[in-house]
Protein backbone atom coordinates (compact mmCIF):
# COMPACT_ATOMS: atom_id res chain seq x y z
CA UNK A 1 0.00 0.00 0.00
CA UNK A 2 2.12 2.86 0.01
CA UNK A 3 4.82 1.46 -1.42
CA UNK A 4 6.85 1.28 2.27
CA UNK A 5 10.76 0.64 2.10
CA UNK A 6 9.78 -3.03 2.98
CA UNK A 7 5.71 -2.42 4.72
CA UNK A 8 6.66 -5.96 6.44
CA UNK A 9 10.10 -4.54 7.92
CA UNK A 10 8.22 -1.53 9.01
CA UNK A 11 5.52 -3.15 10.63
CA UNK A 12 8.16 -4.64 12.64
CA UNK A 13 9.60 -1.76 13.29
CA UNK A 14 6.75 0.15 14.39
CA UNK A 15 6.13 -2.52 16.75
CA UNK A 16 9.61 -1.96 18.65
CA UNK A 17 10.12 0.08 21.80
CA UNK A 18 13.25 2.33 21.08
CA UNK A 19 14.63 3.72 17.80
CA UNK A 20 11.65 2.91 15.14
CA UNK A 21 14.01 3.29 12.21
CA UNK A 22 16.84 1.51 12.05
CA UNK A 23 17.03 1.69 8.50
CA UNK A 24 18.65 5.12 8.73
CA UNK A 25 21.31 4.07 10.52
CA UNK A 26 24.57 4.64 7.91
CA UNK A 27 25.34 1.82 5.74
CA UNK A 28 29.33 1.85 4.64
CA UNK A 29 30.50 0.54 1.77
CA UNK A 30 34.06 0.50 0.02
CA UNK A 31 34.86 2.79 2.63
CA UNK A 32 32.24 5.48 2.24
CA UNK A 33 29.75 5.83 5.13
CA UNK A 34 26.64 6.65 2.96
CA UNK A 35 23.98 8.61 4.92
CA UNK A 36 26.82 9.53 7.58
CA UNK A 37 29.46 11.30 5.29
CA UNK A 38 30.84 14.44 7.09
CA UNK A 39 32.81 15.25 3.99
CA UNK A 40 30.21 15.43 1.55
CA UNK A 41 26.71 15.29 3.74
CA UNK A 42 24.98 18.77 4.09
CA UNK A 43 21.67 20.62 4.83
CA UNK A 44 19.62 22.31 2.21
CA UNK A 45 17.01 24.71 3.75
CA UNK A 46 13.92 23.47 1.52
CA UNK A 47 10.37 24.30 1.46
CA UNK A 48 10.30 25.06 5.03
CA UNK A 49 13.11 22.29 6.48
CA UNK A 50 16.65 21.17 6.10
CA UNK A 51 16.94 18.60 3.57
CA UNK A 52 19.66 16.36 4.39
CA UNK A 53 21.81 15.21 1.18
CA UNK A 54 24.98 13.79 0.15
CA UNK A 55 26.44 14.05 -3.65
CA UNK A 56 29.10 11.58 -4.86
CA UNK A 57 30.66 11.63 -8.30
CA UNK A 58 30.33 13.19 -11.33
CA UNK A 59 28.14 13.35 -15.15
CA UNK A 60 24.79 12.89 -15.60
CA UNK A 61 22.70 13.33 -12.26
CA UNK A 62 21.21 10.10 -10.28
CA UNK A 63 18.88 10.82 -8.06
CA UNK A 64 18.75 8.28 -5.16
CA UNK A 65 15.08 8.32 -3.48
CA UNK A 66 14.75 5.70 -0.49
CA UNK A 67 11.45 4.01 1.02
CA UNK A 68 9.18 4.74 3.64
CA UNK A 69 11.13 5.21 7.13
CA UNK A 70 14.72 4.98 5.29
CA UNK A 71 16.97 7.31 4.78
CA UNK A 72 20.52 7.47 2.07
CA UNK A 73 22.03 4.14 3.70
CA UNK A 74 18.50 2.47 2.09
CA UNK A 75 20.25 2.95 -0.93
CA UNK A 76 23.57 1.86 -0.29
CA UNK A 77 23.46 -1.03 -2.63
CA UNK A 78 23.18 1.25 -5.60
CA UNK A 79 25.38 4.58 -4.48
CA UNK A 80 28.72 2.62 -4.91
CA UNK A 81 27.94 1.34 -8.23
CA UNK A 82 26.29 4.33 -10.01
CA UNK A 83 28.62 7.11 -8.69
CA UNK A 84 31.67 5.40 -10.91
CA UNK A 85 29.96 7.02 -14.47
CA UNK A 86 27.20 9.31 -12.36
CA UNK A 87 26.69 12.38 -9.83
CA UNK A 88 24.87 10.93 -7.68
CA UNK A 89 22.60 12.52 -5.14
CA UNK A 90 20.98 10.70 -2.46
CA UNK A 91 18.67 12.36 0.32
CA UNK A 92 16.60 11.67 3.76
CA UNK A 93 13.36 12.37 2.23
CA UNK A 94 10.98 15.05 4.73
CA UNK A 95 10.69 13.32 7.86
CA UNK A 96 12.58 10.75 7.66
CA UNK A 97 16.53 10.22 8.34
CA UNK A 98 18.15 13.51 9.23
CA UNK A 99 15.88 15.83 7.66
CA UNK A 100 13.22 16.57 10.34
CA UNK A 101 9.80 17.86 10.35
CA UNK A 102 7.45 18.24 13.01
CA UNK A 103 4.39 19.46 10.96
CA UNK A 104 1.91 16.86 11.31
CA UNK A 105 0.56 16.26 7.71
CA UNK A 106 3.02 14.38 5.20
CA UNK A 107 2.10 13.95 1.10
CA UNK A 108 3.77 12.07 -1.75
CA UNK A 109 3.68 15.26 -3.47
CA UNK A 110 5.09 17.27 -0.66
CA UNK A 111 8.04 14.74 -0.74
CA UNK A 112 8.00 15.09 -4.74
CA UNK A 113 8.25 18.89 -4.41
CA UNK A 114 11.00 18.69 -2.19
CA UNK A 115 12.68 16.68 -4.30
CA UNK A 116 12.23 19.13 -7.07
CA UNK A 117 13.34 21.85 -5.31
CA UNK A 118 16.77 19.88 -3.85
CA UNK A 119 16.95 19.18 -7.64
CA UNK A 120 16.77 23.07 -8.13
CA UNK A 121 19.24 23.95 -5.37
CA UNK A 122 22.14 21.89 -6.76
CA UNK A 123 21.41 22.61 -10.06
CA UNK A 124 21.27 18.85 -10.92
CA UNK A 125 18.12 18.95 -13.32
CA UNK A 126 17.12 16.80 -15.88
CA UNK A 127 18.08 13.85 -13.76
CA UNK A 128 18.19 10.27 -13.95
CA UNK A 129 15.98 9.37 -11.00
CA UNK A 130 16.08 5.56 -8.98
CA UNK A 131 13.22 5.41 -7.12
CA UNK A 132 12.26 2.13 -4.69
CA UNK A 133 8.94 1.36 -2.62
CA UNK A 134 7.56 4.91 -1.77
CA UNK A 135 10.98 6.75 -3.35
CA UNK A 136 8.97 5.11 -6.41
CA UNK A 137 5.48 7.14 -5.47
CA UNK A 138 7.82 10.55 -4.78
CA UNK A 139 9.46 9.35 -8.49
CA UNK A 140 5.97 9.02 -10.59
CA UNK A 141 4.63 12.49 -8.66
CA UNK A 142 8.47 13.69 -9.70
CA UNK A 143 7.78 13.11 -13.19
CA UNK A 144 4.22 14.25 -13.35
CA UNK A 145 4.19 17.24 -11.32
CA UNK A 146 7.82 18.37 -12.25
CA UNK A 147 8.75 17.01 -16.15
CA UNK A 148 11.82 19.00 -16.85
CA UNK A 149 13.45 17.55 -13.84
CA UNK A 150 13.34 13.91 -14.63
CA UNK A 151 15.52 12.54 -17.67
CA UNK A 152 14.39 8.74 -17.34
CA UNK A 153 12.57 7.01 -13.92
CA UNK A 154 13.23 3.69 -12.81
CA UNK A 155 10.49 2.97 -9.97
CA UNK A 156 10.66 -0.90 -7.93
CA UNK A 157 8.15 -1.79 -5.57
CA UNK A 158 5.49 1.31 -6.06
CA UNK A 159 1.62 1.40 -5.99
CA UNK A 160 -0.98 4.25 -6.71
CA UNK A 161 -3.45 3.09 -4.54
CA UNK A 162 -3.71 2.34 -0.96
CA UNK A 163 -6.15 -0.27 -1.02
CA UNK A 164 -6.29 -4.23 -1.92
CA UNK A 165 -6.11 -4.27 -4.93
CA UNK A 166 -2.61 -2.90 -4.84
CA UNK A 167 -1.07 -4.72 -1.49
CA UNK A 168 -2.79 -7.88 0.78
CA UNK A 169 -5.73 -6.71 2.68
CA UNK A 170 -4.04 -8.23 6.27
CA UNK A 171 -0.94 -5.97 5.55
CA UNK A 172 -3.29 -3.09 5.20
CA UNK A 173 -5.22 -3.87 8.56
CA UNK A 174 -1.51 -5.14 10.30
CA UNK A 175 -0.43 -1.44 9.77
CA UNK A 176 -4.02 0.18 10.83
CA UNK A 177 -3.44 -1.86 13.99
CA UNK A 178 0.45 -0.70 14.36
CA UNK A 179 -1.07 2.92 14.26
CA UNK A 180 -3.87 2.11 16.77
CA UNK A 181 -1.38 0.52 19.22
CA UNK A 182 0.76 3.19 18.98
CA UNK A 183 -1.71 5.98 19.94
CA UNK A 184 -1.80 4.30 23.47
CA UNK A 185 2.14 4.76 23.97
CA UNK A 186 3.25 7.38 25.92
CA UNK A 187 3.57 10.21 23.30
CA UNK A 188 7.29 11.77 21.94
CA UNK A 189 7.97 12.89 18.63
CA UNK A 190 9.52 9.42 17.71
CA UNK A 191 6.22 8.07 18.13
CA UNK A 192 4.35 10.70 16.65
CA UNK A 193 6.52 10.69 14.04
CA UNK A 194 5.97 6.79 12.67
CA UNK A 195 2.43 7.19 13.12
CA UNK A 196 2.73 10.13 10.61
CA UNK A 197 4.78 7.77 7.82
CA UNK A 198 2.72 4.41 8.85
CA UNK A 199 -0.51 6.82 8.29
CA UNK A 200 1.27 8.23 5.14
CA UNK A 201 1.12 4.73 3.53
CA UNK A 202 -2.63 3.77 4.81
CA UNK A 203 -4.26 7.07 3.44
CA UNK A 204 -2.07 7.58 0.30
CA UNK A 205 -0.98 7.56 -2.86
CA UNK A 206 -3.76 8.25 -5.43
CA UNK A 207 -2.22 8.69 -8.62
CA UNK A 208 -4.75 8.12 -11.74
CA UNK A 209 -4.11 6.48 -14.99
CA UNK A 210 -4.76 10.31 -16.21
CA UNK A 211 -2.09 11.51 -14.31
CA UNK A 212 0.26 8.95 -15.01
CA UNK A 213 -0.78 9.19 -18.77
CA UNK A 214 1.11 12.76 -18.79
CA UNK A 215 4.48 11.03 -18.05
CA UNK A 216 6.57 11.30 -21.76
CA UNK A 217 10.17 10.50 -20.02
CA UNK A 218 11.06 6.98 -20.47
CA UNK A 219 10.22 4.69 -17.23
CA UNK A 220 11.34 1.14 -16.52
CA UNK A 221 8.63 0.05 -13.85
CA UNK A 222 10.56 -2.48 -11.75
CA UNK A 223 8.75 -5.18 -9.01
CA UNK A 224 8.94 -8.56 -7.54
CA UNK A 225 6.85 -11.29 -8.39
CA UNK A 226 6.69 -12.03 -4.91
CA UNK A 227 6.84 -7.87 -3.96
CA UNK A 228 4.23 -7.19 -1.28
CA UNK A 229 3.09 -4.94 -4.06
CA UNK A 230 1.10 -6.89 -6.20
CA UNK A 231 2.54 -7.91 -9.48
CA UNK A 232 -0.69 -6.84 -11.33
CA UNK A 233 -0.68 -3.54 -9.34
CA UNK A 234 2.47 -3.04 -11.21
CA UNK A 235 1.54 -4.04 -14.25
CA UNK A 236 -1.19 -1.71 -13.94
CA UNK A 237 1.26 0.89 -13.40
CA UNK A 238 2.99 0.35 -16.71
CA UNK A 239 0.02 0.10 -18.61
CA UNK A 240 -0.72 3.48 -17.82
CA UNK A 241 2.50 5.16 -18.52
CA UNK A 242 3.13 5.94 -22.27
CA UNK A 243 6.04 3.53 -23.50
CA UNK A 244 6.78 2.23 -20.27
CA UNK A 245 8.82 -0.84 -19.88
CA UNK A 246 8.15 -3.14 -17.16
CA UNK A 247 10.92 -5.26 -15.29
CA UNK A 248 9.10 -8.54 -13.00
CA UNK A 249 12.23 -10.31 -11.23
CA UNK A 250 11.77 -14.01 -10.63
CA UNK A 251 12.05 -15.25 -6.88
CA UNK A 252 12.15 -11.36 -5.25
CA UNK A 253 10.14 -10.28 -2.59
CA UNK A 254 10.39 -6.20 -2.69
CA UNK A 255 14.16 -5.66 -1.83
CA UNK A 256 14.51 -6.02 -5.47
CA UNK A 257 17.54 -3.36 -5.70
CA UNK A 258 19.04 -5.11 -2.39
CA UNK A 259 18.63 -9.13 -2.89
CA UNK A 260 19.42 -8.35 -6.76
CA UNK A 261 21.67 -5.61 -6.44
CA UNK A 262 24.25 -6.67 -9.42
CA UNK A 263 21.40 -6.95 -12.19
CA UNK A 264 19.11 -4.25 -10.59
CA UNK A 265 22.15 -2.16 -11.37
CA UNK A 266 23.24 -3.26 -14.61
CA UNK A 267 19.66 -3.01 -15.46
CA UNK A 268 18.85 0.39 -14.76
CA UNK A 269 22.40 1.68 -15.96
CA UNK A 270 21.20 -0.26 -19.32
CA UNK A 271 18.01 1.66 -19.10
CA UNK A 272 19.42 4.62 -19.00
CA UNK A 273 22.43 4.66 -21.56
CA UNK A 274 19.36 3.71 -23.96
CA UNK A 275 19.07 5.96 -26.85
Amino acid sequence: MKTLILLAILLVLVSCPGPLFAQAAAGSVSGINFGSNEKTGRFIRIRGMDMYCEVYGTGTPVLLIHGNGGSIASMRSQAPFFLKHHRVIAADSRSQGRSKDGADSLSYEMMADDYGALLDSLHAGPAFVIGWSDGGIIGLLLAIRHPGKVRKLAATGANIRPDSSAVPFSDIQSMISQVEQLKLAPSDATTKNVIKLTRLMIDQPYISHAALQTIHCPVLVIGGDHDIIKPEHTLEIFRSIPGAKLWILPGSGHDTCIKFKDDFNEQVERFFREK
